[in-house]
């Protein structure tokens, strides 16, 4: 509920809505109520309402409150206020014209002698002593919860607040029945040091002073803008034709969802429509009994005892089978009308046999052309990496020696293992051939470098002749 702009700057005030550490939109409030009488302009400045709406614990309570000061005050601003015996700081919810229909609302004379005033505009140190005393109110909550346990008293501490001053502390609590509490204040006045006082509130105050989210995905109606809880039935639920079922029915408060009656007053005027006494019908196949009413295509479904089967009817039909049923007459059939549905049916995919139209080559070409990619890719850490290793070198003695260009590139060699040694094939004879003589040339083996020496080429008749 809170505006998007509400952080906190470096100089204290919000960032988002520039107004003196306040929220002039009262977003932040969970009971926020959106004043559209604030730019109305009025002929009489003098006859504008002093009371102002003053909201505490983030909006979970609110009290009117005199202006009797010369000072404005506008929506968000902090107030320093009249206590029980001190003082306590709240925040302005709402100002102007709309309070006195609040006053009318509440019935609240604006002349009372009760209201209580303004002092001041909240200064710094009052600010640091409601904070101090708010940073205490978890840890009385939990110490009232063990002592009322202990007690053995039937009862459960929902919220506690404490004054902005630490003199006073209110109690909140739900239970079932009357509880005598009067051992309880003595323990707690002597234990914490403050004024007590105790109320009770409902299960519905205590899920709005809680918060939460919704079966429906939004915050809680209670404790964002509902503050009339009005009673809920299971009645609720019939005409709008729900399954009684208590987990889907109930809320987190444990009773029955209020907004089971925001569109009730619908249901009602559609009802208007169908006939009464038609739960039971007569026909030759049997009794035929209400099962629901459809008030959107208004139609009744009807089912019989010798089937399970539920048959829709007209409003026409049904009238006219009473009328039957009146004279002592049964009719043949109900006469059940086709509903035909609104949402478009999905059509479902039909199996297709797709064996032996795949081809493999794109797999195929995928998978080389990866194997090609992870080849490139050490290639070029290999040569990063001998470009590393040669760095040091070139910097002690200055350039490190070039590779040439027909010897491969220099780097870590794996430990070579000892070579077996090669019997020496020759030509001719064994291994003990005569030497050629200086001047002639031996015969060159197939597959070896040629001779660098220019020769005379010859066929290879002459080279046996010779011999």
């Amino acid at each position: 509920m809170g505006c998007s702009g509400c952080g906190t700057a470096t100089g204290g005030k919000p960032s988002g809505c520039k107004s003196n550490g306040g929220c002039s939109t009262g977003g932040c409030n969970r009971m926020n109520v959106h004043d559209w009488l604030l730019n109305l302009p009025f002929s009489d400045p003098e006859s504008n309402c002093r009371i102002v709406e003053v909201s505490f614990n983030q909006g979970s309570r609110k009290d009117y409150y005199r202006n009797p000061t010369l000072q404005y005050f506008e929506k968000g601003d902090l107030v320093t206020v009249e206590g029980v015996g001190g003082f306590d700081v709240g925040e302005i919810s709402l100002t102007g014209e709309l309070v006195r229909l609040q006053l009318k609302k509440h019935r609240i004379a604006e002349d009372s002698p009760d209201l209580k005033k303004i002092l001041r505009r909240a200064s710094q140190i009052d600010i640091d002593k409601f904070r101090e005393s708010k940073g205490k109110e978890k840890d009385l909550l939990i110490r009232s919860r063990a002592i009322a346990r202990s007690l053995g008293l039937q009862m459960k501490m929902a919220e506690v607040e404490l004054q902005a001053d630490g003199k006073k502390a209110t109690f909140f609590y739900t239970a079932d029945d009357r509880v005598d509490f009067r051992e309880l204040i003595k323990v707690y006045n002597s234990d914490f040091k403050v004024k007590v006082e105790m109320k009770q509130i409902g299960a519905r105050q205590e899920a709005a002073k809680v918060g939460g989210i919704g079966s429906c995905g939004r915050e809680l109606c209670c404790s964002t803008w509902l503050t009339d809880f009005k009673s809920v039935n299971t009645q609720a639920a019939r005409y709008q034709n729900l399954s009684i079922n208590q987990s889907k029915l109930s809320g987190q408060c444990g009773r029955l969802k209020c907004c089971l009656n925001y569109e009730l007053d619908t249901y009602l005027d559609a009802l208007q429509h169908f006939p009464n006494h038609c739960d039971m019908l007569e026909i030759q196949r049997g009794r035929a009994m209400l099962v629901k009413k459809d008030i959107f295509r208004n139609l009744m479904w009807y089912t019989l005892p010798d089937s399970t089967k539920q048959y829709p009817l007209t409003i026409a039909r049904v009238l006219e089978i009473k009328d039957l049923n009146r004279q002592g007459q049964k009719p043949d059939e109900l006469q059940a009308v086709e509903v035909v549905s609104s949402k478009p049916r999905e059509v479902e995919p039909e199996f297709v046999d797709v064996v032996g139209q795949l081809s493999l080559r794109t797999l195929e070409k995928t998978s080389r052309r990866n194997k090609d990619k992870e080849r490139n890719k050490q290639q070029q850490l290999h040569q990063q990496k001998n470009r590393e290793g040669q760095r040091p070198e070139a910097r002690k003695g200055g350039q490190a020696p070039q590779p040439s260009p027909n010897k491969p590139p220099q780097g870590p060699r794996p430990p070579q293992q000892p070579q077996q040694p090669k019997p020496q094939q020759q030509a001719g004879g064994g291994p003990n051939r005569p030497k050629a003589p200086a001047g002639e040339q031996t015969p060159q083996k197939q597959g070896g470098k040629p001779h660098h020496r220019k020769h005379k080429h010859r066929r290879p008749d002459e080279g046996k002749k010779g011999e």
